[in-house]
């Protein structure tokens, strides 16, 4: 959502002070591109979880700010939508022992967070979209009683200058209009951050593009949207349509939507910032008075403000980030792909995968994806949005091929060389790549186990009942921390 922002209207002459500002913060970006004012000298990874909240019948509980105030704890931040928080786990390297850390830390804090919400009457779920969510529960009213949510909201609704329209045909079909961006609220995901060099940043990129659609595949786990069953990840249409700032006219024009797989591989960083400022008018163009030409000039880091805040509207699958710590600049590729959970050890294990694979294939000698076309890469994400562990996609130099098997055969092999190039122990790597070895034997992700388990509570019951009871059995085999392949059926 990018930075804090106060609640306030927008002038045109704010809207052109912004577009100066923000072109001169590219500038300044290319500067210290070209001056190599960044410096990676022991890369770091890093982890976001957005989680949800019910109450003990298993409907949305909307309790963050209760929930915020009984953890009080700065790792937990509130999220869009009242039923939402987000944890962020403080950043580490891979190396010695990174990812069984970050397990740990994760289970700790959940384990943590879960007893004291108890106490406002509400419980922590790991999923990519809550399955007990009903039409009641997308209004303006359930959004977060923060400023910039409700700006955010009704920035995106007058670009458009109509209701937000949802139309997502799969297994069911649902057709509805919103007049805010709540729905987005139901899109829970999990986070991964990768630190890189700038000479670096485009070779990770590009593989995480190339990726995003066997991550999903293996990966899926929000089946479920308003009592339908849609697509095995019904996040990326969700998301794709619940902040589209462009009317139908818009759209047949080609104007580019701001929830974007992107159009072409990349040679540098740059090409994703500068497409942002050619692309997208600013949401909330905000002014920072910071001279950023100055400050680089002085010898500081600017903080390129406008430059953020506008990337953080635009909502790439993987997207560029420039941040400071430490007083020194660097560059992180944003991995947006993933849901959340089934448990933690699932999304350790999706991370392992993610952290491993996208190593093995940045680092090659022959690039992926000068083997295979851009659109190809874009056909295979929605196609396993749509099908998860099902899917069948395009593989360079196998053709069409099951992603499971792709994962099997071909995948894991070096998702295992990353890990083991990122300093991962053959103990941890083996662990966590065993639960996606296992999902792909098996053919059960968190999507598929939900539907099927669905389908067996809808015998005899009515469909909100046997979500309800669905959900009820998932949160808690998730506290069990098995992965999702070993639940009952």
């Amino acid at each position: 959502m990018g930075e804090e922002v106060a609640s306030q209207e927008f002038t045109r002459a704010d809207r052109t002070r912004h577009r100066e500002k923000v072109r001169q913060c590219l500038d300044v970006f290319a500067k210290m591109l070209r001056e190599r004012a960044f410096e990676v000298d022991d890369p770091m990874t890093g982890l976001e979880i957005e989680l949800n909240l019910v109450d003990e019948n298993e409907a949305p509980a909307l309790r963050n700010a209760d929930v915020l105030a009984e953890l009080a704890d700065p790792d937990f931040q509130t999220e869009l939508g009242q039923f939402n928080v987000e944890i962020n786990v403080p950043p580490r390297t891979l190396r010695d022992g990174g990812l069984g850390a970050y397990e740990q830390m994760v289970r700790r804090s959940l384990n943590d967070a879960e007893q004291k919400a108890a106490g406002v009457g509400a419980h922590m779920v790991m999923v990519g979209i809550l399955p007990t969510l009903e039409p009641g529960h997308m209004r303006p009213e359930t959004l977060s009683p923060n400023p910039r949510y409700r700006l955010l909201s009704d920035q995106i609704l007058a670009a458009r200058g109509e209701d937000i329209a949802l139309d997502i045909r799969g297994v069911e079909s649902l057709r509805t209009t919103t007049d805010s961006i709540v729905p987005e609220a139901a899109c829970t995901s999990t986070q991964l951050h990768v630190q890189v060099e700038p000479e670096e940043f485009a070779a990770y990129w590009n593989a995480s593009q190339a990726i995003a659609s066997i991550q999903l595949a293996v990966g899926a786990n929000s089946p479920i949207l308003l009592e339908r069953e849609l697509w095995r990840e019904t996040r990326i249409p969700l998301f794709e349509q619940a902040t589209d700032t462009r009317s139908e006219e818009l759209k047949a024009q080609g104007v580019r939507p701001r929830v974007w797989f992107g159009e072409r591989w990349i040679t540098s960083v740059f090409d994703l910032a500068e497409e942002n400022v050619r692309y997208f008018p600013a949401l909330l163009p905000v002014v920072d008075d910071e001279d950023p030409l100055a400050v680089l000039e002085a010898g500081g880091l600017p903080t390129l403000a406008e430059l953020r805040l506008h990337n953080g509207t635009i909502y790439r699958w993987n997207r560029p980030i420039y941040d400071i710590a430490d007083g020194r600049p660097h560059l992180r590729v944003e991995n947006r792909v993933l849901p959340a959970g089934p448990t933690v050890l699932d999304t350790m294990a999706n991370a392992a995968f993610y952290f491993g694979l996208v190593r093995a294939l940045a680092t090659s000698q022959r690039p992926l994806w000068s083997q295979m076309s851009f659109s190809a890469a874009e056909e295979n994400f929605h196609v396993a949005a749509q099908h998860g562990i099902d899917a069948q996609v395009y593989w360079p130099g196998v053709g069409q091929v099951s992603a499971a098997e792709l994962v099997l055969r071909r995948l894991l092999p070096l998702a295992a060389e990353g890990l083991d190039s990122w300093g991962v122990s053959a103990e941890d790597r083996d662990r966590f790549l065993g639960v996606i070895e296992q999902r792909c034997l098996l053919g059960r992700n968190g999507a598929q186990w939900f539907v099927d388990r669905l389908h067996e509570r809808e015998r005899g019951s009515d469909r909100a009942a046997a979500l309800r009871a669905t959900l009820g059995d998932y949160r808690e085999l998730m506290h069990s921390n098995d992965p999702v392949h070993a639940w009952s059926g």
